[in-house]
């Protein structure tokens, strides 16, 4: 079994092929829900025609709606509703219930610490959903409304950077409210505090832009909730001068390096504390 120091030291050769290998199963895992999918883009894609006329009427009274021009807060709509299964910021329990039933312990019997495991999963799972549940609102909102176009030839790449850290931060603070299940025995009620405020938090229902500056501000720096959604959106549209995109893609990578170190040093006390308890 692995003990408190199950989480460091995990690079190597066949540990980078055991992640791919897992990354691939999650991809392969969540390919099977075809209905699941369908219901799920059909789903985003009506929500995404509400919210577009709500802020396309908050457009059109000014112009602009806090430097979104009509292209870009469209842009902003589809593209969100696109990356909502991406970076899944709900819907995930898989951890608590398995620390819930006791199944949690065959993890630590695995090749790689169940932080890097379950993460080498959900980035499958995320380049499954990018073909099934991002194209289908993305592709409509281009057809019926059409989107913005990056003028910036790094914009593409950077946002495709930008998604990436930000699922990996998605997939760390879902994995720190699943992991409360250690000292709570159900962490329901974390889960669903974090399902109610990450949306709003993350920019999801409207752009952070329009809460006061120094609130934004905040948000930004002192939280990782506008990296969820809010940063890969904006580096999108091109919201802000090159050096502030840029800039925002960096602070989402400090999040991420924060986020994996908060997870490896809450598995490491939860593993210590099954040891103590005898498990």
């Amino acid at each position: 079994m692995h003990g408190p120091t199950a989480t460091a030291d995990w690079i190597s050769w066949p540990r980078v092929r055991a992640f791919g290998a897992l990354a691939a199963a999650g991809y392969r895992r969540h390919s099977t829900y075809r209905q699941a999918a369908v219901a799920g883009a059909t789903t985003n894609v009506v929500f995404g025609f509400i919210k577009v006329y709500v802020l396309l009427a908050v457009v059109a009274a000014g112009g602009a709606a806090v430097g979104y021009d009509r292209r870009q807060i469209v842009t902003f709509v589809w593209v969100a509703q696109g990356l909502l299964t991406v970076v899944l910021m709900w819907s995930w329990t898989e951890l608590s219930e398995r620390i819930r039933s006791g199944d949690v312990v065959t993890d630590l019997l695995r090749p790689l610490p169940p932080v890097v495991a379950y993460l080498a999963e959900d980035l499958g799972r995320a380049g499954q959903a990018v073909l099934t549940r991002f194209l289908p609102p993305v592709v409509v909102g281009a057809l019926v409304f059409g989107l913005y176009v990056p003028g910036r030839w790094f914009t593409v790449p950077l946002f495709a950077l930008s998604v990436l850290l930000a699922t990996v931060c998605s997939f760390c603070c879902r994995y720190l409210v699943n992991a409360t299940a250690y000292w709570l025995a159900d962490a329901r009620g974390p889960i669903v505090l974090w399902g109610v405020g990450s949306g709003v938090l993350a920019g999801l229902y409207f752009p952070l832009r329009f809460l006061p500056d120094p609130v934004a501000v905040a948000l930004w720096v002192a939280t990782p909730f506008p990296g969820l959604m809010q940063t890969p959106l904006d580096v999108l549209v091109e919201r802000d001068g090159p050096a502030l995109q840029c800039g925002l893609v960096a602070l989402q990578a400090v999040w991420a390096a924060l986020l994996l170190l908060a997870c490896d040093r809450t598995q490491r006390r939860a593993e210590r504390r099954l040891v103590l308890q005898g498990g």
